[in-house]
């Protein structure tokens, strides 16, 4: 589950940056900043899952019936 912390910098990331409001001007967060945010987000998650992230198979070798 995220915590509090990792909802807020998705709402950062996702909110426009500068807001004007009679002159319209809206002004986004450069990609590089919202991709930096991503990465840092899916890091969180994946340090947070059991496992290495790899699966784990039985192998049987064909006839080994």
């Amino acid at each position: 589950m995220a915590d509090e912390a990792d909802i807020t910098i998705a709402q950062n990331a996702a909110s426009p940056r500068r807001a004007k409001a009679d002159g319209v001007e809206v002004e986004q967060h450069p990609l590089p900043d919202q991709i930096a945010a991503d990465r840092y987000l899916q890091s969180k998650k994946a340090a947070r899952t059991k496992g290495l992230g790899v699966p784990l198979k039985k192998l049987s070798p064909p006839g080994a019936d």
